[in-house]
C-alpha cells in the first residue's frame, strides 16, 4: 500500500491489502510493549545482585511499571478523542522507547524504578489505542479476521517475554532487555508516522476533571493492593492500596454515571447485558491465561530445578499454538460469531489446565508439551473473538472509551490473578505441611495442583457464561462512514 493511498483525505479501508501497512505499524508497537510486561520478571534475581539491593525494593521495577500502566489507561479514550489516535499512539511509543533507553543506563535501583514508571506511562495507552484504531480501520465484514491478526502479539508477547529475557539474563546482560526495545521502538515510530492515517477527532471533547483524578487512582490503587496481596493480604500496604482503590472506584463510578457530558470511561455500556456477559467471560480468560503464564514457569524452576531460560522455553508450545489459531479464530468469528469459538476455546483451555494439574515435579517436562499447546490453541480461538465481540457490542462512537475500559479492567484482573494464585499456593502449601508433607517438593507440588484446579473451575464458570452470549445486532452492519479516516 502506497503512502499516497494512506494520506488521501477520506479513506474507508475496504480490503485487507489496504490495511496491511497500518496493521504492521500497530503490531510492531504493541508487541514491543506487551513483551516487556513479562520480560523483566526473569531479571529480578540478577537485579538484586547487581544493585546490591533487597528483593522488596527491586520488585518495584515491576510494580511501578504496572501501576503506571493502570493509572494512564483510563485516560487513553479521552486523549485520543481530543488529540487524535495516531498522535497519541506515536507519543506513547516515543515515551516507552525513551524509558527503555533510560532503564538500560540506570546506575541505581531507584533510577531503574523511576524509569520503569516512565515506560509504563508510555506503554499503558498502547493496547487500548491499538484495538480502537484497528477496529475503526477494519472493513465491516473483516473485523474478526483483522482483530485476530492484530491480537497475535497479545498472546505471543507474554509467552515469549520470559524466553528472550531468560536468554539475555543468563548469557548476555540484563540491560539488553531494554536495549532491544530501542531499534524496535524507532522502527515502530517511523512506520506509524508514515503508514497510519489520522482518524477523525471529536469536535468537542469536554474534560472530565474528577474522572481524571479518580479513575487512575482507582485502577492504580486496586492493582497495587492486589499485587501486594501476593505477599500478604493483611499487610498495611495491601490494605491501604485496596481501601484507596475501592473508595476511589466507588467515587469514580458515581461521577461517571452522573456526568452529563462525556465521561472518561463509558460505564453506561454495562447496561447492555450482552456487553456485561462478554466482559465477564473475558475476565475469566484473562485470569486463567496469566495464571498459567505466572505459575507454570515458577513450578518448573522451583520444583523441577530448571533455569529461567529453560523454563521460559516451555512457553513456546503455547505461543506457537496461539499464533497459529489466532487468525483462524478471527476468520471464523466473521462467519459464526464469538459464542461457538469461546465455548470451544474455553473447553480446550480447561482440559489443558486439568492435564497440567496431573504433572508432578518428578515427571518429564515433555508432559507440559500437549497441555501448553492446548492452552495456546484455546486462547487463540477465543481471546480476540471475545475482544471483537465486546467492541461490536458498544456504539461505534464509543469504541475508544470502551477499549480503555476493558484494558483498565484487564490490568486489575492480571494483578488479581497473580496475587490470588500466590495466596492459594501459599495457603495450600501450609495446609499440606501441617498434614505431614515435606515442604518441598511434596506440599508445594500439591498446592500447585490445587491452584491449577482452581483455574479449571474458573474455565467451567466461563463456559456457563459463554453459553449465554449472542451476536451483537450491529455485527457486520457498520456503515462505511464508521471506518472513514481523515488526514485533515
Amino acid at each position: 500500500m502506497s503512502a499516497q493511498r494512506v494520506n488521501s483525505p477520506v479513506l474507508p479501508f475496504t480490503s485487507m491489502r489496504q490495511l496491511a501497512g497500518p496493521l504492521i505499524a500497530i503490531i510492531v508497537g504493541i508487541f514491543m510493549v506487551i513483551l516487556d510486561s513479562t520480560a523483566v520478571n526473569v531479571a529480578v534475581p540478577k537485579l538484586v545482585d547487581d544493585f546490591h539491593s533487597k528483593l522488596e525494593t527491586v520488585q518495584w521495577t515491576i510494580t511501578g511499571y504496572a501501576l503506571a500502566q493502570a493509572a494512564v489507561i483510563p485516560l487513553a479514550g479521552w486523549m485520543t478523542d481530543r488529540f487524535g489516535s495516531k498522535q497519541i499512539f506515536i507519543i506513547s511509543l516515543i515515551l516507552f522507547t525513551l524509558g527503555s533507553i533510560l532503564c538500560a543506563t540506570s546506575q541505581s535501583v531507584d533510577q531503574l524504578i523511576l524509569y520503569r514508571v516512565l515506560q509504563g506511562l508510555g506503554g499503558g495507552m498502547v493496547s487500548p489505542i491499538a484495538f480502537a484504531m484497528t477496529y475503526k480501520l477494519s472493513p465491516p465484514d473483516k473485523a474478526g479476521s483483522i482483530m485476530g491478526l492484530m491480537g497475535m502479539p497479545i498472546l505471543l508477547a507474554p509467552a515469549l517475554g520470559p524466553i528472550i529475557a531468560g536468554y539475555l539474563v543468563d548469557y548476555v546482560r540484563w540491560e539488553w532487555i531494554f536495549l532491544i526495545n530501542i531499534p524496535v521502538g524507532i522502527v515502530g515510530v517511523i512506520l506509524c508516522a508514515w503508514l497510519l492515517p489520522n482518524l477523525p477527532k471529536k469536535a468537542s471533547t469536554s474534560f472530565d476533571t474528577l474522572g481524571v483524578i479518580l479513575g487512575p487512582l482507582a485502577f492504580a490503587g486496586l492493582s497495587y493492593g492486589l499485587s501486594e496481596g501476593s505477599t500478604s493480604w493483611t499487610s498495611d500496604k495491601t490494605i491501604i492500596g485496596l481501601i484507596v482503590g475501592f473508595v476511589a472506584l466507588i467515587g469514580f463510578v458515581a461521577v461517571e454515571l452522573l456526568r452529563k457530558g462525556e465521561p472518561l470511561l463509558e460505564l453506561r455500556v454495562f447496561r447492555s447485558s450482552l456487553f456485561t456477559r462478554g466482559i465477564l467471560v473475558q475476565w475469566v480468560l484473562q485470569f486463567v491465561m496469566f495464571g498459567i503464564i505466572f505459575s507454570v514457569p515458577f513450578f518448573m524452576q522451583k520444583l523441577m530445578g530448571m533455569s529461567a531460560f529453560d523454563a521460559g522455553m516451555w512457553t513456546l508450545p503455547q505461543a506457537i499454538a496461539a499464533g497459529v489459531f489466532m487468525p483462524i479464530g478471527g476468520r471464523l468469528y466473521d462467519r459464526i460469531g464469538a459464542r461457538p469459538l469461546v465455548l470451544v476455546g474455553l473447553t480446550i483451555v480447561g482440559v489443558g489446565a486439568y492435564l497440567i494439574s496431573r504433572i508432578d515435579p518428578s515427571d518429564s517436562a515433555v508432559q507440559f508439551l500437549i497441555p501448553r499447546a492446548m492452552l495456546g490453541m484455546g486462547m487463540g480461538l477465543s481471546f480476540l473473538a471475545l475482544n471483537t465481540h465486546l467492541i461490536q457490542s458498544a456504539p461505534s462512537n464509543l469504541v475508544s472509551r470502551v477499549t480503555s475500559l476493558t484494558s483498565a479492567a484487564q490490568q486489575v484482573v492480571t494483578s488479581f490473578s497473580v496475587a490470588g494464585l500466590t495466596t492459594i499456593i501459599a495457603n495450600r502449601t501450609a495446609h499440606y505441611v501441617s498434614g505431614g508433607d515435606k515442604p518441598i517438593p511434596d506440599a508445594m507440588s500439591h498446592a500447585f495442583h490445587d491452584a491449577y484446579l482452581v483455574l479449571v473451575c474458573l474455565a467451567v464458570f466461563g463456559l456457563l457464561c459463554a453459553a449465554t452470549l449472542r451476536r451483537p445486532k450491529t455485527e457486520g452492519a457498520q456503515t462505511p462512514t464508521a471506518h472513514a479516516v481523515d488526514m485533515g
